[in-house]
């Protein structure tokens, strides 16, 4: 798949198409593509049809979401510890001496690759207009390479 004159990178350089909403906002199925709920919980009463899949693994830990909306700490520090939740190898890599998971690296892959052929939404109960949200860092993240 990959030569030895750079085509990974080249592979890597198509444009993929991310987008962030609010899971409550209007659902629309031509500009949404795939609908990807990135959020721990999934949300008392919330009807299954407002996603087409819910990833908590990508949402935050409860502790640092708790930690963010009780004023804890700071939106930068949130972001920080956030970014390093997604990198952050579990029991799984313990348990394998060869290949490693190193936390999310497959699944964000997986996205990126989605993306290359259809509009992948990243959903959250957040505000539609709230700019502190985790989503729009899990997006400036699959932007780049991984």
């Amino acid at each position: 798949m990959c030569g030895r004159r750079g085509d990974c990178k080249q592979l890597f350089r198509a444009k993929t198409m991310f987008k962030t909403k609010s899971v409550h906002t209007k659902i629309e199925p031509r500009k949404d593509g795939l609908r990807i709920l990135a959020a721990r919980g999934r949300g008392r009463g919330l009807p299954s049809d407002r996603y087409d899949i819910w990833m908590a693994n990508l949402g935050p830990s409860e502790q640092l979401r708790d930690a963010i909306l009780s004023g804890k700490i700071s939106w930068r520090e949130y972001s920080r510890r956030y970014l390093e939740e997604l990198r952050e190898s579990d029991g799984i890599d313990r348990r394998n001496k060869q290949i490693k998971n190193h936390g999310q690296k497959f699944t964000l892959r997986l996205l990126q690759h989605l993306a290359r052929n259809q509009t992948v939404t990243l959903l959250c109960h957040c505000a539609e207009d709230e700019p502190h949200c985790h989503r729009h860092l899990l997006k400036a993240l699959l932007e780049k390479k991984i």
